[in-house]
């Protein structure tokens, strides 16, 4: 395999679509890594209604919007696609949840 570049380093497509997909597969693997602490939650946690925690929710996509601002990054899609992580990431705790 090839030399995954830094974007300011590609010259062609080819580089920048390997980028892209080596940076696909991270966060992924870092998305692995943000649903097993869904499965702790929903093992911690007491009761099911404990699952979903509006003011959490809100902080969360506040702390990302934050983040993409400081990053140069347009911060309101960030906070879309967090919203969209977020509650993903609830129905899963919500599953598991229900299989404990």
């Amino acid at each position: 395999m090839s030399e995954i570049l830094p974007g300011e380093r590609c010259t062609t497509m080819t580089e920048v679509r390997a980028g892209v997909d080596a940076l696909d597969r991270e966060l992924v693997a870092l998305l692995r890594q943000r649903f097993d602490y869904m499965e702790a939650a929903a093992r911690i946690k007491p009761a099911r209604s404990a699952v979903r925690d509006e003011p959490r929710k809100a902080q969360v996509i506040a702390q990302a919007r934050a983040e993409a601002e400081r990053l140069g990054l347009p911060a309101e899609a960030v906070a879309a696609m967090w919203e969209t992580l977020v509650e993903a990431s609830i129905a899963y705790e919500m599953t598991a949840f229900d299989a404990r």
